[in-house]
């Protein structure tokens, strides 16, 4: 067994602790960074999104029904913050977006269980700078509900 003592003078010690304090830092702010976007979708083209429709586990059309450039409005009432909350369950958040106009591609969903013989269920993806920026799969009959991307 071997013990080795090292003496440490202030001027060393200091700078060994600033260079653990740079370490840490910079460990948190990855860390942080990948909190805040944790999903990462590229669709820039229609086979694009036809793939990740189906990693998600639905059957669409072969072509979106509707596409259209909507401005988010800088300024949000309720139904905006509540349609967030949505987005940000799903790892997406729409805050950085206010004000900027993104693309929002509509589809109709055929098989949702319950409703596979309807033409009331879509899906919505809203895409800004050819990336997904949040979407989801609701239901627009009266009464009806709205949910997550995910099937």
């Amino acid at each position: 067994m071997f013990i080795r003592s090292v003496k440490l003078k202030r001027p060393g010690m200091l700078l060994g602790i600033a260079a653990l304090a740079a370490a840490a830092l910079v460990i948190w702010a990855v860390i942080s960074a990948s909190g805040r976007h944790p999903l990462a979708y590229t669709l820039k083209t229609e086979a694009d999104r036809q793939q990740f429709i189906r990693d998600m586990g639905w059957q669409t059309a072969k072509e979106y029904t509707e596409c259209r450039s909507v401005e988010l409005p800088a300024e949000w009432s309720e139904v905006y913050d509540r349609y967030n909350e949505l987005q940000k369950q799903q790892g997406f958040d729409l805050e950085p977006y206010k004000g900027r106009t993104v693309e929002v591609y509509t589809y109709p969903v055929y098989n949702y269980e319950g409703h596979t013989d309807k033409d009331c269920m879509q899906l919505t993806l809203m895409v800004c700078d050819d990336r997904l920026i949040g979407g989801d799969v609701c239901c627009t009959e009266l009464g009806g509900f709205m949910q997550g991307l995910k099937k």
